[in-house]
């Protein structure tokens, strides 16, 4: 991993992110909540996470807790790695989607529109990071 970027649901985000958005993620990851940008202008709720409203434009944002359910959107199932891997897009109750992994699941029993929720592991020499499980 680049010593530029910060880790946030199994993607690489720049370090040119702006300073407050960069601090919050690691707050919200440090202390292992999921939280999204959520506009107060227009109700949408954001991610990847960012000042402007990728909606309505408006910089009246602020974080929220998610509930940290959600449903796999996308997934594919690593298998040339040693140990194999499930990368996915889940869609969160909230609205958006967000890159990560889906562990301790059978990877041959996953579907499209599966039932997950947050869980946060370990990551070396960084934040606990979000992944999902299947309910």
């Amino acid at each position: 991993m680049a010593a530029d970027s910060t880790v946030f649901g199994g993607g690489l985000t720049p370090q040119g992110m702006a300073d407050g958005v960069r601090v919050g993620l690691r707050a919200v990851l440090t202390d292992g909540k999921l939280l999204v940008k959520r506009c107060r202008d227009c109700g949408e709720h954001h991610h990847y996470p960012r000042d402007g409203c990728p909606f309505c434009g408006s910089l009246n944002t602020e974080w929220r807790q998610a509930r940290g359910q959600g449903t796999i959107y996308s997934f594919s199932v690593m298998r040339r790695a040693e140990v194999p891997y499930v990368v996915a897009y889940v869609t969160l109750d909230e609205g958006p989607s967000m890159m990560t992994n889906i562990v301790d699941a059978d990877a041959d029993a996953l579907c499209i529109g599966q039932r997950v929720a947050v869980r946060f592991q370990p990551s070396e020499g960084g934040p606990p990071l979000p992944v999902f499980v299947p309910v």
